[in-house]
């Protein structure tokens, strides 16, 4: 009897001891379960934290940008005043001499418009005894055109000026020297009947050569001064009449003397 109460004692024990290690057990991994949450929840924080601590930055970033860009603008602006007000002043300073510029202006252009008008009268009284399909005098855009037809100066697909055209050049070239007004352009044309020799490829060369053949007359042979012209060529491309028919064709083989008025006085004076 003593041993069976010594043996339930015992497994009592043994009992009571087991069941302490289990809730022991529990406890353990309940508080290792709380501390895994928390050390999430601390690691959630701080990503929190430094999200925070970054968009502070951006903000701050921010802030510092908008105050230079708030500088910047202040400075524009105050410039911007300095400038309409310097402005102003100007032109509160000179009505008056603007008014004097333009009227300046004006006698110039009209004194332009009475010399140009002279030359053409005398170019036209030089040249007077030529016919109209030889030559024609007239006014464009504020320039004196003097267009020279292909039969007047040379033979077809020649550059060589003929004695009759050498005359009326140099009938030409008297009233040119008269005047230092004035710059020259020498402009050959052609038809669109294409051409191709020895001595010419094409259509530009041929109108080239030509403008070249006339310069030449007018400053070797007539003294005129050779800083103030020049020659150039147009081929077909620039026609004043249809190249259908052959008087069409005709009024396009000519060669042009423009003459420019000096403008000069007139720029110095916008210019000034």
């Amino acid at each position: 009897m003593k041993k069976s109460i010594h043996t339930l004692t015992l497994l009592i024990l043994v009992a009571g001891l087991l069941l302490t290690s289990c809730v022991s057990n529990k406890k353990f991994m309940a508080s290792e379960a709380r501390g895994v949450k928390l050390q999430k929840e601390n690691a959630l924080a701080l990503n929190k934290l430094n999200e925070s601590n970054m968009l502070l930055m951006d903000v701050e970033n921010e802030k510092e940008i908008m105050q230079q860009k708030n500088e910047m603008m202040q400075k524009e602006y105050a410039t911007i005043q300095k400038n309409l007000m310097m402005r102003s002043s100007e032109s509160k300073m000179t009505i008056a001499e603007q008014a004097r510029r333009l009227n300046d202006l004006q006698n110039i252009i009209d004194a332009q418009t009475e010399i140009t008008t002279r030359l053409k009268n005398s170019i036209g009284n030089a040249l007077k005894n030529y016919k109209t399909d030889e030559l024609n005098v007239y006014m464009l855009n504020g320039n004196v055109h003097v267009s020279l037809a292909e039969k007047l100066l040379f033979k077809s697909g020649s550059d060589v000026v003929d004695s009759k055209g050498k005359a009326a050049l140099k009938s030409l070239a008297t009233v040119l020297n008269s005047s230092e007004d004035f710059t020259v352009a020498i402009v050959g044309h052609t038809d669109d009947v294409p051409i191709k020799t020895k001595i010419f490829e094409d259509n530009w060369d041929l109108s080239t050569a030509r403008a070249t053949s006339i310069v030449r007359i007018l400053t070797i042979d007539n003294g005129f001064d050779s800083s103030r012209i020049t020659a150039s060529g147009k081929s077909e491309f620039h026609p004043i009449s249809a190249n259908s028919s052959t008087e069409g064709r005709a009024d396009n083989r000519r060669t042009e003397v423009i003459l420019s008025p000096d403008l000069q006085e007139i720029y110095k004076l916008l210019y000034q």
